[in-house]
């Protein structure tokens, strides 16, 4: 009878002892949370999107009660949403503005030379690993739809031409198809940043657009018909260095469309050349 009771007595004292010692923890370590993370939490989206920097809203909840960051820094969430968040926490309602990603590139498969057929994985990545992709263009898409399957937002969608179209509306700037894109060909960017340039080959002349049709040729024509000092060439490709500063003018002459105006989703399912040529016509 003792074999049985010492080790059972042994064992129920550790066990009061440690009871004893995570009791009195609690009591003298824990860290009282705000109780208005709770209630920011809920007022947030909730898409846990990481588009604010943090690995989910709950995270950036508790800055934002904190202080180290503003409601507005959420650019998932409607002006009501942010206004009633600033005005529970009793802080002002700055409005960050909305981004979203943008594809560099326009070289659909009716507009790039391919050089080979590719029949491995249904995968970007893949497809750089086995050969570097079947297109002549080293620079551009593939068109393997990495980007479209990494959105969890269903913001972007493969057109007709290969090429991943995003919808600004849904996008949450979230930073996947970033961040998963082989050839780093997404950009995050104010939604009001209208002028785009949508070819990111170094290739110049005649080599550029040998190679796919809608390439840039480096022309700096672009350069040339947008205000001084808002477009410089370099690398051969145009580089805006004033967003604020850019209009439409800058793609009139541009003899591929490689420069391109955008409001809404980046294509349309049509060649960035015929809108170039729609828009001279007129």
């Amino acid at each position: 009878m003792t074999a049985v009771v010492v080790p059972a007595a042994i064992m129920g004292g550790v066990a009061l002892f440690f009871g004893v010692v995570l009791a009195l923890a609690y009591r003298f370590l824990r860290v009282e949370e705000d109780p208005r993370i709770d209630e920011v939490e809920g007022m947030l989206p909730g898409s846990n999107c990481g588009a604010c920097g943090q690995p989910g809203c709950r995270a950036f909840a508790e800055l934002v009660c904190s202080g180290a960051e503003q409601p507005g820094k959420c650019t998932v969430s409607s002006v009501d949403g942010i206004t009633a968040i600033a005005n529970y926490l009793g802080v002002e309602a700055t409005i960050a503005e909305r981004r979203t990603a943008r594809l560099h590139c326009a070289g659909g498969k009716s507009s790039v030379r391919r050089v080979a057929q590719y029949a491995g994985l249904d995968s970007c990545r893949a497809a750089v690993l086995v050969n570097g992709g079947a297109t002549a263009c080293a620079w551009g898409c593939l068109g393997l739809a990495d980007c479209e399957r990494a959105c969890t937002f269903d913001a972007i969608r493969m057109n007709g031409e290969d090429l991943p179209v995003v919808n600004p509306d849904l996008c949450t700037a979230c930073n996947d198809c970033v961040e998963v894109c082989p050839r780093d060909l997404f950009t995050l960017m104010p939604v009001s940043q209208q002028l785009i340039v949508q070819c990111s080959s170094p290739l110049q002349g005649s080599a550029a657009t040998e190679v796919c049709s809608v390439a840039c040729d480096a022309c700096g024509r672009c350069a040339l018909d947008a205000k001084a000092g808002v477009i410089e060439m370099a690398g051969g490709l145009p580089r805006i260095r004033i967003p604020g500063e850019t209009t439409v003018d800058a793609t009139f002459r541009c003899p591929t469309g490689a420069i391109q105006w955008v409001s809404g989703p980046q294509f349309r399912g049509e060649s960035p050349a015929v809108d170039v040529g729609r828009r001279i016509r007129a």
